[in-house]
């Protein structure tokens, strides 16, 4: 990927920093209170070109690098983490298309998802569990000249308003190794067999469609097999899932800025005998301790995305970026709520919504024991891993 220009990156971050100041930050904790969906926030990230952030430019994106991408979903997430959720996995279906889809499938689906006509999102975990891909038990059985698919899929952003999904299908039940037999579609809303199901009532990542969908006997054109091959999803949706994992541990990085910032403006007014708290040294030591891991949280996940720019592997590098600062993003949550005290845990604080949001980011896109295991995996590989 063609790296994004300095001044061009400046440009665009904070064209996203004055979005996010002027039209999210007064609305966001009445969207989070209220559990509604800010669709006009929404449209407006469309017309801001940010669902189309990494598509390239002939299909209608910006094509931008993934440092960029990363800037953009820390200064969302900094204002409401809940806007970055609708171009989370809608950005991995467009990498999956992007980069293993046919030309005609690029041609038919990436303009739209680019300009935000259409809303994507990513159909891979089951009721019976999200890390075990490999053991997935939608179908996707060949009938003519389409495929018809059975089987639920939970957790889904974008589920009640988004338009196309990247699925995840066994379309070879015999297959060993298990996800060599798991293809991936590009699955359209609408139709008989494709229901939406219930809306699921979260901690936090309030005001963002989360919900079910169903499938049974729902036919899916043979066209929308992505790349035309069976049996090579499995690894598609992990090299979509690296980005995933960048996006998650840059809202984790906002989301902790946010809470840090909270701290060391209210550390500043507050008074206790007779000076204000950011003078006592207990709390001099925990703004200390937030900043630099916040810091290092940052580089890890700018790292990460630098590395992906370059088109290696970043399964290590996103896996690290994902786990530390998540970890990081609840920590300095909580270590905000306690300076604020009380009013951290009124309903009214920004502080309490960023304490709900947190553990979003330890569990979604994989969570961190898996993450450890992923990082000790490709560890083990190496023959000499130098820090």
């Amino acid at each position: 990927m063609t790296p994004t220009p300095p001044e061009a990156r400046a440009q665009i971050v904070n064209m996203v920093r004055d979005f996010v100041r002027r039209e999210v930050e007064p609305v966001a904790s009445q969207h989070d209170r209220d559990d509604t969906v800010p669709h006009d926030l929404i449209d407006r990230m469309k017309e801001l070109g940010l669902f189309g952030i990494t598509v390239p430019e002939e299909y209608g994106g910006m094509g931008l690098d993934y440092t960029t991408f990363a800037n953009i979903f820390e200064e969302l997430s900094k204002g409401f983490m809940t806007l970055s959720g609708a171009i989370g996995t809608h950005h991995i279906l467009t990498y999956v298309l992007t980069h293993y889809g046919t030309e005609d499938q690029k041609q038919q689906f990436l303009p739209d998802l680019a300009a935000g006509r259409k809303r994507g999102g990513l159909a891979l975990t089951e009721p019976s569990g999200g890390t075990d891909m490999a053991n997935l038990q939608t179908t996707a059985t060949k009938n003519g000249e389409e495929y018809l698919i059975n089987g639920t899929k939970m957790f889904i952003t974008n589920g009640r308003y988004g338009d196309v999904f990247c699925l995840l299908a066994r379309t070879d039940p015999d297959m060993e190794p298990k996800h060599r037999g798991i293809s991936c579609f590009v699955v359209e809303k609408g139709g008989p067999g494709f229901t939406v199901g219930r809306d699921l009532d979260k901690l936090g990542y309030r005001g963002l469609d989360t919900c079910e969908l169903i499938f049974d006997n729902y036919a899916v054109p043979e066209d929308n097999l992505i790349g035309g091959k069976e049996g090579a999803g499995f690894g598609m949706v992990m090299s979509g899932l690296e980005t995933g994992r960048i996006n998650v541990a840059a809202r984790a990085v906002g989301v902790a800025q946010a809470a840090f910032e909270a701290a060391i403006k209210y550390s500043q007014q507050r008074e206790t005998f007779g000076k204000p708290i950011s003078e006592h040294q207990a709390i001099q030591l925990k703004l200390a301790d937030m900043a630099t891991k916040i810091q290092a949280a940052r580089l890890l996940v700018y790292d990460a995305a630098a590395k992906k720019d370059t088109g290696q592997r970043v399964d290590l590098e996103s896996g690290m970026a994902k786990l530390f600062a998540s970890e990081v993003c609840l920590e300095v949550a909580m270590e905000s709520m306690r300076v604020h005290g009380g009013y951290g845990y009124l309903k009214e604080s920004p502080v309490e919504r960023y304490y709900r949001d947190a553990p979003l980011m330890i569990i979604g896109e994989g969570t961190n024991e898996v993450m450890r295991l992923v990082i000790a995996k490709q560890l083990l590989r190496l023959p000499e891993y130098q820090l």
